[in-house]
Protein backbone atom coordinates (compact mmCIF):
# COMPACT_ATOMS: atom_id res chain seq x y z
CA UNK A 1 0.00 0.00 0.00
CA UNK A 2 0.91 3.90 -1.05
CA UNK A 3 0.27 6.87 0.30
CA UNK A 4 2.12 9.31 3.19
CA UNK A 5 2.71 6.82 6.03
CA UNK A 6 2.95 9.05 8.40
CA UNK A 7 -0.60 10.09 8.13
CA UNK A 8 -2.20 7.15 6.26
CA UNK A 9 -3.53 5.75 10.06
CA UNK A 10 -4.04 8.72 11.68
CA UNK A 11 -1.05 8.65 13.71
CA UNK A 12 0.12 12.14 13.13
CA UNK A 13 -1.38 14.57 15.35
CA UNK A 14 -1.45 16.94 12.32
CA UNK A 15 -4.18 15.16 10.54
CA UNK A 16 -6.49 16.27 13.03
CA UNK A 17 -5.44 20.13 12.66
CA UNK A 18 -7.78 20.43 9.99
CA UNK A 19 -11.24 18.07 9.38
CA UNK A 20 -10.89 14.51 10.30
CA UNK A 21 -11.14 12.38 7.39
CA UNK A 22 -14.12 9.28 7.28
CA UNK A 23 -14.07 6.45 4.96
CA UNK A 24 -17.60 4.95 4.05
CA UNK A 25 -17.54 2.17 2.62
CA UNK A 26 -21.15 1.21 1.75
CA UNK A 27 -22.74 -0.84 -1.31
CA UNK A 28 -26.41 0.77 -0.46
CA UNK A 29 -26.48 3.70 -2.25
CA UNK A 30 -29.32 5.52 0.12
CA UNK A 31 -27.15 4.48 3.21
CA UNK A 32 -24.16 5.39 1.74
CA UNK A 33 -25.72 8.96 0.63
CA UNK A 34 -27.45 9.36 4.25
CA UNK A 35 -24.17 9.11 6.14
CA UNK A 36 -22.21 11.02 4.03
CA UNK A 37 -24.79 13.57 4.85
CA UNK A 38 -24.61 13.22 8.69
CA UNK A 39 -20.83 13.23 8.77
CA UNK A 40 -20.30 15.96 6.59
CA UNK A 41 -22.81 17.77 8.51
CA UNK A 42 -20.78 17.37 11.80
CA UNK A 43 -17.51 18.63 9.89
CA UNK A 44 -16.35 15.53 8.63
CA UNK A 45 -14.70 15.36 5.29
CA UNK A 46 -16.04 11.82 4.08
CA UNK A 47 -14.80 9.58 1.40
CA UNK A 48 -17.67 7.43 0.01
CA UNK A 49 -16.93 4.05 -1.59
CA UNK A 50 -19.57 1.14 -2.88
CA UNK A 51 -17.47 -2.31 -2.22
CA UNK A 52 -15.07 -4.04 -0.19
CA UNK A 53 -12.20 -3.46 -2.78
CA UNK A 54 -12.59 -0.17 -3.54
CA UNK A 55 -12.59 0.85 0.26
CA UNK A 56 -9.33 -1.15 0.64
CA UNK A 57 -7.57 0.95 -2.09
CA UNK A 58 -8.86 4.30 -0.76
CA UNK A 59 -7.45 3.77 2.76
CA UNK A 60 -3.98 3.99 0.98
CA UNK A 61 -4.84 6.88 -1.40
CA UNK A 62 -7.05 9.02 1.10
CA UNK A 63 -5.26 8.49 4.55
CA UNK A 64 -8.60 8.36 6.40
CA UNK A 65 -8.69 9.18 9.90
CA UNK A 66 -11.26 6.10 10.85
CA UNK A 67 -13.23 3.65 8.38
CA UNK A 68 -17.11 2.87 8.85
CA UNK A 69 -17.05 0.24 6.74
CA UNK A 70 -20.70 -2.16 6.57
CA UNK A 71 -20.05 -6.32 6.88
CA UNK A 72 -21.73 -7.55 4.17
CA UNK A 73 -20.26 -5.44 0.70
CA UNK A 74 -19.55 -6.75 -2.66
CA UNK A 75 -16.13 -8.05 -3.76
CA UNK A 76 -14.72 -8.11 -0.18
CA UNK A 77 -16.45 -8.50 2.61
CA UNK A 78 -16.30 -5.81 5.45
CA UNK A 79 -14.15 -8.61 7.92
CA UNK A 80 -11.64 -9.41 5.35
CA UNK A 81 -11.57 -5.73 4.45
CA UNK A 82 -10.50 -5.45 8.62
CA UNK A 83 -8.17 -8.49 8.33
CA UNK A 84 -6.26 -6.84 5.59
CA UNK A 85 -5.72 -3.46 7.17
CA UNK A 86 -4.66 -4.97 10.22
CA UNK A 87 -1.93 -6.93 8.68
CA UNK A 88 -0.29 -3.84 7.17
CA UNK A 89 1.60 -1.97 9.82
CA UNK A 90 0.69 1.50 8.65
CA UNK A 91 -3.10 0.65 8.86
CA UNK A 92 -3.08 -1.88 12.14
CA UNK A 93 -3.92 0.89 14.12
CA UNK A 94 -6.52 2.83 12.05
CA UNK A 95 -9.78 3.35 14.06
CA UNK A 96 -12.33 0.87 12.08
CA UNK A 97 -16.38 0.68 13.35
CA UNK A 98 -18.10 -2.02 11.32
CA UNK A 99 -22.00 -1.26 10.38
CA UNK A 100 -24.17 -4.27 10.33
CA UNK A 101 -27.69 -5.56 9.99
CA UNK A 102 -26.95 -8.71 12.00
CA UNK A 103 -27.79 -9.33 14.95
CA UNK A 104 -25.92 -12.91 15.93
CA UNK A 105 -23.02 -12.53 19.17
CA UNK A 106 -21.50 -14.39 16.57
CA UNK A 107 -21.52 -11.70 14.53
CA UNK A 108 -20.52 -9.27 16.90
CA UNK A 109 -17.21 -11.49 18.03
CA UNK A 110 -16.28 -11.74 14.56
CA UNK A 111 -15.59 -8.83 13.95
CA UNK A 112 -13.82 -7.85 16.78
CA UNK A 113 -11.37 -11.47 16.18
CA UNK A 114 -11.00 -9.46 12.22
CA UNK A 115 -9.45 -6.02 14.39
CA UNK A 116 -12.22 -3.67 14.32
CA UNK A 117 -12.70 -1.10 16.95
CA UNK A 118 -16.60 -1.05 17.39
CA UNK A 119 -19.79 -2.13 15.74
CA UNK A 120 -22.77 -0.18 15.04
CA UNK A 121 -26.06 -2.18 14.41
CA UNK A 122 -28.69 -0.96 11.35
CA UNK A 123 -30.57 0.69 11.66
CA UNK A 124 -28.34 3.05 13.23
CA UNK A 125 -29.51 5.99 15.33
CA UNK A 126 -27.59 9.36 14.24
CA UNK A 127 -26.64 10.34 18.15
CA UNK A 128 -25.30 6.87 18.53
CA UNK A 129 -23.28 6.69 15.57
CA UNK A 130 -21.86 10.11 15.81
CA UNK A 131 -21.11 8.99 19.88
CA UNK A 132 -18.91 6.17 18.64
CA UNK A 133 -16.93 8.16 16.12
CA UNK A 134 -15.78 10.58 18.24
CA UNK A 135 -15.13 8.11 20.91
CA UNK A 136 -13.15 5.78 18.49
CA UNK A 137 -10.99 9.44 17.24
CA UNK A 138 -10.37 10.35 21.04
CA UNK A 139 -8.80 7.01 21.99
CA UNK A 140 -6.56 7.07 19.05
CA UNK A 141 -5.63 10.96 19.71
CA UNK A 142 -4.94 9.73 23.79
CA UNK A 143 -2.94 6.87 22.06
CA UNK A 144 -0.84 8.95 19.84
CA UNK A 145 0.48 11.12 23.13
CA UNK A 146 2.52 8.53 23.95
CA UNK A 147 4.00 8.08 21.01
CA UNK A 148 7.10 7.65 22.81
CA UNK A 149 6.74 4.56 24.74
CA UNK A 150 4.51 3.18 21.94
CA UNK A 151 7.24 1.28 19.85
CA UNK A 152 8.42 0.00 23.35
CA UNK A 153 5.04 -0.91 24.44
CA UNK A 154 4.31 -2.92 20.96
CA UNK A 155 7.48 -4.03 20.84
CA UNK A 156 7.08 -6.07 24.54
CA UNK A 157 3.78 -7.35 23.43
CA UNK A 158 4.42 -8.57 20.45
CA UNK A 159 7.36 -10.32 22.07
CA UNK A 160 4.76 -12.18 24.71
CA UNK A 161 2.70 -13.26 21.54
CA UNK A 162 5.41 -14.77 19.46
CA UNK A 163 6.64 -16.96 22.44
CA UNK A 164 3.07 -17.71 23.43
CA UNK A 165 1.74 -18.77 19.79
CA UNK A 166 -2.06 -19.69 20.84
CA UNK A 167 -2.22 -16.01 22.20
CA UNK A 168 -2.00 -14.53 18.85
CA UNK A 169 -3.43 -11.02 18.66
CA UNK A 170 -5.22 -11.56 22.01
CA UNK A 171 -3.64 -8.79 23.47
CA UNK A 172 -4.67 -6.25 20.58
CA UNK A 173 -8.38 -7.87 21.23
CA UNK A 174 -8.22 -7.34 24.60
CA UNK A 175 -7.04 -3.41 24.14
CA UNK A 176 -10.30 -2.78 21.96
CA UNK A 177 -12.64 -4.96 24.37
CA UNK A 178 -11.76 -3.19 27.53
CA UNK A 179 -11.54 0.41 25.78
CA UNK A 180 -15.21 -0.56 24.95
CA UNK A 181 -16.30 -1.20 28.40
CA UNK A 182 -13.90 1.55 29.46
CA UNK A 183 -16.07 4.01 28.01
CA UNK A 184 -19.38 1.91 29.24
CA UNK A 185 -18.10 2.66 32.34
CA UNK A 186 -17.73 5.97 31.64
CA UNK A 187 -13.62 6.56 32.57
CA UNK A 188 -11.83 9.73 32.17
CA UNK A 189 -9.82 9.75 29.04
CA UNK A 190 -6.59 9.61 31.09
CA UNK A 191 -7.62 6.51 32.63
CA UNK A 192 -9.13 4.80 29.26
CA UNK A 193 -5.99 5.58 27.69
CA UNK A 194 -3.58 3.53 30.79
CA UNK A 195 -6.19 0.81 30.30
CA UNK A 196 -5.51 0.39 26.93
CA UNK A 197 -1.83 0.27 27.58
CA UNK A 198 -2.28 -1.67 30.78
CA UNK A 199 -4.33 -4.61 28.26
CA UNK A 200 -1.40 -4.42 25.74
CA UNK A 201 1.02 -5.02 28.49
CA UNK A 202 -0.97 -7.09 30.86
CA UNK A 203 0.49 -10.63 30.55
CA UNK A 204 4.47 -9.48 29.18
CA UNK A 205 5.53 -10.88 32.26
CA UNK A 206 5.06 -14.30 30.95
CA UNK A 207 8.29 -13.42 29.14
CA UNK A 208 9.71 -15.18 32.47
CA UNK A 209 7.76 -18.16 32.03
CA UNK A 210 9.61 -21.25 30.73
CA UNK A 211 7.63 -21.74 27.47
CA UNK A 212 6.98 -25.52 28.29
CA UNK A 213 4.51 -24.23 30.91
CA UNK A 214 2.91 -21.55 28.48
CA UNK A 215 2.38 -24.48 25.90
CA UNK A 216 1.69 -27.36 28.49
CA UNK A 217 -1.24 -29.17 26.54
CA UNK A 218 -2.89 -30.28 29.85
CA UNK A 219 -2.97 -28.94 32.97
CA UNK A 220 -0.30 -27.00 35.46
CA UNK A 221 0.43 -28.99 38.23
CA UNK A 222 0.97 -27.19 41.73
CA UNK A 223 4.65 -26.66 41.07
CA UNK A 224 4.18 -24.81 37.09
CA UNK A 225 1.35 -22.68 38.82
CA UNK A 226 3.64 -21.28 41.01
CA UNK A 227 5.72 -19.83 38.23
CA UNK A 228 2.52 -19.01 36.09
CA UNK A 229 1.23 -16.72 38.74
CA UNK A 230 4.76 -14.59 38.90
CA UNK A 231 4.09 -13.17 36.00
CA UNK A 232 2.13 -10.26 37.05
CA UNK A 233 4.96 -9.54 39.43
CA UNK A 234 7.56 -10.12 36.59
CA UNK A 235 5.08 -7.62 34.14
CA UNK A 236 5.56 -4.95 36.68
CA UNK A 237 9.31 -5.13 36.81
CA UNK A 238 9.34 -5.01 33.49
CA UNK A 239 7.76 -2.09 32.45
CA UNK A 240 8.63 -0.01 35.28
CA UNK A 241 11.35 1.46 33.27
CA UNK A 242 8.58 2.82 31.21
CA UNK A 243 7.33 6.95 31.65
CA UNK A 244 3.82 6.22 31.66
CA UNK A 245 4.17 3.33 34.36
CA UNK A 246 2.28 5.07 37.08
CA UNK A 247 -0.84 5.13 34.81
CA UNK A 248 -0.52 1.63 33.68
CA UNK A 249 1.56 0.00 36.51
CA UNK A 250 -1.51 -1.35 38.18
CA UNK A 251 -3.20 -3.17 35.69
CA UNK A 252 -0.32 -5.41 35.24
CA UNK A 253 0.04 -6.25 38.54
CA UNK A 254 -3.41 -6.84 39.55
CA UNK A 255 -5.47 -7.59 36.60
CA UNK A 256 -6.00 -11.07 38.35
CA UNK A 257 -7.27 -9.99 41.41
CA UNK A 258 -10.83 -11.30 42.23
CA UNK A 259 -13.69 -9.26 43.31
CA UNK A 260 -13.76 -11.85 46.75
CA UNK A 261 -10.14 -11.50 46.94
CA UNK A 262 -9.01 -14.79 46.23
CA UNK A 263 -7.35 -13.85 43.55
CA UNK A 264 -3.31 -12.99 43.47
CA UNK A 265 -0.78 -11.77 43.28
CA UNK A 266 -1.74 -9.82 46.26
CA UNK A 267 -5.10 -11.08 47.57
CA UNK A 268 -6.85 -7.60 46.68
CA UNK A 269 -10.90 -7.30 47.06
CA UNK A 270 -13.56 -5.52 45.47
CA UNK A 271 -12.81 -1.70 44.87
CA UNK A 272 -9.06 -1.79 46.30
CA UNK A 273 -8.62 -3.90 42.90
CA UNK A 274 -7.49 -0.37 40.74
CA UNK A 275 -10.67 -0.33 38.04
CA UNK A 276 -8.84 -0.45 35.31
CA UNK A 277 -7.39 -4.09 36.22
CA UNK A 278 -10.65 -4.72 36.87
CA UNK A 279 -11.96 -4.21 33.37
CA UNK A 280 -8.94 -5.93 31.44
CA UNK A 281 -9.24 -8.98 33.97
CA UNK A 282 -13.24 -9.09 32.87
CA UNK A 283 -12.56 -8.94 29.25
CA UNK A 284 -9.52 -11.01 29.17
CA UNK A 285 -11.30 -13.59 30.89
CA UNK A 286 -14.02 -13.81 27.98
CA UNK A 287 -11.64 -13.80 25.57
CA UNK A 288 -9.34 -16.37 27.27
CA UNK A 289 -13.12 -18.63 26.87
CA UNK A 290 -14.11 -18.12 23.43
CA UNK A 291 -10.54 -18.46 22.07
CA UNK A 292 -8.44 -22.09 21.75
CA UNK A 293 -5.89 -22.82 24.02
CA UNK A 294 -2.95 -25.07 24.18
CA UNK A 295 -5.57 -27.26 26.81
CA UNK A 296 -9.13 -27.05 25.69
CA UNK A 297 -10.92 -25.74 22.66
CA UNK A 298 -12.51 -22.27 22.25
CA UNK A 299 -16.01 -22.60 24.18
CA UNK A 300 -19.36 -20.36 22.60
CA UNK A 301 -20.03 -16.81 23.31
CA UNK A 302 -22.61 -17.57 25.16
CA UNK A 303 -21.02 -19.93 27.67
CA UNK A 304 -18.89 -17.13 28.41
CA UNK A 305 -21.21 -14.29 28.56
CA UNK A 306 -23.34 -17.26 31.05
CA UNK A 307 -20.20 -17.64 32.83
CA UNK A 308 -19.25 -13.63 33.30
CA UNK A 309 -23.02 -13.44 34.68
CA UNK A 310 -22.61 -15.86 36.75
CA UNK A 311 -19.17 -14.71 38.07
CA UNK A 312 -20.35 -11.37 38.84
CA UNK A 313 -19.51 -10.09 42.60
CA UNK A 314 -17.79 -13.56 43.29
CA UNK A 315 -14.71 -13.05 40.48
CA UNK A 316 -15.80 -9.85 38.72
CA UNK A 317 -16.97 -6.38 39.58
CA UNK A 318 -21.01 -6.90 39.43
CA UNK A 319 -21.53 -3.70 38.05
CA UNK A 320 -18.79 -4.08 35.34
CA UNK A 321 -19.59 -7.47 33.82
CA UNK A 322 -23.34 -6.12 32.79
CA UNK A 323 -21.48 -3.96 30.83
CA UNK A 324 -19.04 -6.63 29.20
CA UNK A 325 -22.31 -8.35 28.10
CA UNK A 326 -24.28 -5.70 26.73
CA UNK A 327 -20.75 -4.70 24.79
CA UNK A 328 -20.78 -7.87 23.11
CA UNK A 329 -24.77 -8.36 22.54
CA UNK A 330 -25.82 -5.08 22.47
CA UNK A 331 -29.26 -6.37 24.56
CA UNK A 332 -30.15 -7.39 28.01
CA UNK A 333 -27.98 -9.41 30.23
CA UNK A 334 -28.42 -13.10 30.11
CA UNK A 335 -30.00 -15.25 32.70
CA UNK A 336 -27.51 -16.57 35.17
CA UNK A 337 -29.92 -20.42 35.23
CA UNK A 338 -28.68 -20.12 30.78
CA UNK A 339 -24.76 -20.94 31.85
CA UNK A 340 -23.12 -23.81 31.05
CA UNK A 341 -21.48 -25.93 34.38
CA UNK A 342 -18.29 -24.69 35.80
CA UNK A 343 -16.52 -25.48 39.14
CA UNK A 344 -16.79 -22.86 42.28
CA UNK A 345 -13.11 -22.42 41.66
CA UNK A 346 -14.30 -19.46 39.21
CA UNK A 347 -12.98 -18.99 35.07
CA UNK A 348 -10.19 -21.28 33.54
CA UNK A 349 -7.62 -20.26 30.90
CA UNK A 350 -7.63 -16.50 31.76
CA UNK A 351 -3.71 -17.69 33.39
Amino acid sequence: MGGDTSRSIGLGPASWSSQPVILVVEDDEANRVLLTNILEREGYRVVPVGDGEAGYRSVAEHSPDLVLLDVGLPKLDGYEVTRRLRLDPRTSTLPILLLTGRSGQQDAVAGLDAGADDFVRKPFERGELLARIRSALRLRRALVGMEAAHAVVTALANAVEAKDAMTEHHCQRLAHLATRVSMGAGVSDAEMHAIAYGALLHDVGKIGVPEAILTKPGPLDEDEWVLMRRHPEIGERICAPLAAFAAFGPIIRHHHERWDGLGYPDGLRAEAIPMGARIVGLVDAFDAITHDRTYRTARPVADALGEIVRLAGRQFDPDLAPLLVQEITRGPMPRSTDTVAVSDGGLSGSS
